[in-house]
């Protein structure tokens, strides 16, 4: 059993976290600028086929026997699709304005829980990477906050 997993299924969750990172800081900032949510709606699309690679990568760690460590965040993530997938697609749930507390709570605990679970081991592996994440979840907090103050959040 490898405690690490493919080299290549690491690099397949870095990349999906910064995609994710990098569509939904557009997905912010593209709500300011419209004052709609539809281009945000359709990145949301983007995102949810990232579960593809990232459930890739869950099975390979999986099978490979990695840490925990090292599954729980695209396992976290393709939760947090399929919740999103129902509140947001087959089921529209209006639980941003006025927040609806029993929706919004899980569904940002999922989607932040995510991003950390899914950046957090490539301290370990490769700083550089890690580095890379660092920036692109700063930029996602930063758009989000900027969208909270503009009032579009």
């Amino acid at each position: 059993m490898n405690a690490q997993g493919p080299w290549w299924a690491a690099l397949t969750v870095w990349a999906v976290v910064n995609a994710v990172n990098l569509l939904q800081s557009a997905g912010f900032l593209s709500r300011i600028a419209t004052g709609s949510m539809s281009i945000n709606h359709a990145l949301g699309y983007i995102i949810m086929l990232l579960a593809i690679p990232a459930t890739v990568a869950l099975v390979a760690y999986l099978r490979a026997g990695a840490d925990w460590r090292l599954w729980l965040g695209p396992a976290v993530f393709d939760a947090f699709v399929l919740f999103m997938l129902v509140v947001d697609y087959v089921r529209p749930v209006e639980f941003r304005s006025p927040a609806m507390p029993a929706v919004l709570v899980p569904y940002l605990v999922l989607f932040f829980g995510s991003i950390l679970l899914m950046g957090l081991p490539m301290f370990r592996m490769d700083l550089m990477l890690w580095a890379v994440t660092a920036v692109t979840s700063a930029l996602l907090l930063a758009s989000m906050g900027f969208a909270m103050i503009r009032g579009v959040g």
